[in-house]
């Protein structure tokens, strides 16, 4: 073929591709930005507009205001301890709007990864709306980095409806805000003025390998009994000390959860039980404790080092709760582990930390010993 015609026909084609992808990149679906770019009609609002829920520590007392530990704690806890407390687990924030759309900007502290956990769940954002009194999941703000936009819901009624998002489990949050409609409200909700339940413990308490910040057991109890639920997980950290048992003391709680035995040695396990129940007990004389079993791991099946290792643990916290009820202490109730998280084996990620079915297992698990032990009445 002459040179000169192939000359022309490249001439003539490489414009008409360019001119193709171009049509493609810019009408495609699910662009980054989650299709933010077709809404341009959204005011936000911060801190100001919504109620912060899942900490009872003035913002004031804080280095940050999402963070769980007070500033006056900062060189007394250890500094992991220090570190997973700029975590916001447990947390949520609540609003009521009558906006036909949801948008959220939220910025995270240190954009944290972990191979056998979703982003989702790292630094994620979940939204629920208030159906005839019970939150009902909606949508979950999945995160591209440190500073994040997403669109949670659209096309929707512009009925006055109350929201509740439930923020990151291990990461940090440095601000975050709410998009609604320029022309529709905002309001802070009022707060629940029922007692809130405390929980101490560990990685599985924080919420570790929760696919989004709603499936950690704590949030899913908030959820199902309508209370506050204030979470003092922390990952490989949760081990009975006095600087938190002091902290959780200071409270006024409905019943404290204690789960920290997976965290613990039996040793450890038979120095700080006791210490910590009459550490409560003195600004608390009846509030109810409830000290939880390590829960058998799938592998301790076959495991006869973890199978052992369980058993001397749970057998140690045994022996301090038992010298607790004959030393007159009233109030502590003691759950075991076996078949907190059903029988099928099922339900954890990785042998230890519960996948979305295990926290909810494990969640029902509790509230069912709750009602058996009369502290709470699910009739109510």
């Amino acid at each position: 073929m002459d040179k000169r015609l192939i000359v022309k026909i490249l001439i003539i084609l490489v414009p008409l591709e360019l001119l193709l992808w171009y049509h493609v990149f810019n009408n495609s679906e699910g662009t980054s930005d989650n299709n933010l770019e077709e809404i341009s009609d959204i005011r936000y609002y911060g801190k100001d507009f919504f109620l912060l829920e899942g900490t009872e520590i003035a913002d004031s007392l804080k280095e940050s205001r999402y963070d769980r530990l007070p500033l006056s704690l900062k060189n007394v806890v250890r500094e992991p301890v220090w570190n997973l407390s700029k975590s916001s687990a447990g947390m949520s924030i609540r609003f009521l709007s009558n906006t036909t759309s949801i948008n959220v900007k939220w910025t995270v502290l240190n954009n944290n990864k972990m191979p056998h956990m979703p982003e989702s769940g790292i630094k994620g954002v979940d939204l629920y709306f208030n159906n005839n009194g019970k939150f009902q999941y909606l949508n979950t703000a999945i995160p591209s980095g440190i500073e994040n936009e997403f669109l949670l819901m659209q096309n929707m009624s512009n009925e006055m409806r109350e929201y509740k998002m439930f923020l990151p489990l291990y990461d940090g949050l440095v601000s975050i805000e709410i998009g609604i409609d320029s022309d529709s409200q905002i309001l802070k909700a009022d707060k629940n003025m029922a007692k809130p339940i405390i929980f101490y413990g560990t990685s599985i308490t924080q919420g570790c390998c929760a696919s989004r910040p709603g499936m950690v057991h704590t949030n899913i109890i908030s959820r199902k009994l309508n209370v506050d639920v204030i979470n003092f997980g922390f990952s490989g950290n949760g081990m009975m000390e006095n600087p938190i048992n002091e902290l959780i003391s200071e409270s006024d709680p409905l019943l404290y959860v204690i789960e920290c035995l997976p965290n613990m040695s039996s040793e450890q396990v038979t120095e700080r039980t006791v210490p910590l129940v009459k550490t409560i007990r003195e600004k608390h004389s009846k509030t109810p404790i409830i000290l939880v079993e390590n829960f058998i791991y799938d592998r301790s099946v076959l495991d006869m080092e973890d199978d052992e290792m369980i058993t001397n643990k749970n057998k140690a916290l045994r022996d301090e709760y038992i010298e607790l009820i004959n030393s007159g202490y009233d109030y502590v109730y003691y759950v075991e582990g076996d078949n907190a998280n059903g029988e099928d084996y099922e339900g954890t990620n990785d042998t230890v930390h519960f996948n979305d079915l295990g926290y909810m297992r494990y969640a029902d698990y509790l509230i069912g010993k709750f009602v058996e032990f009369g502290l709470i009445n699910l009739t109510d």
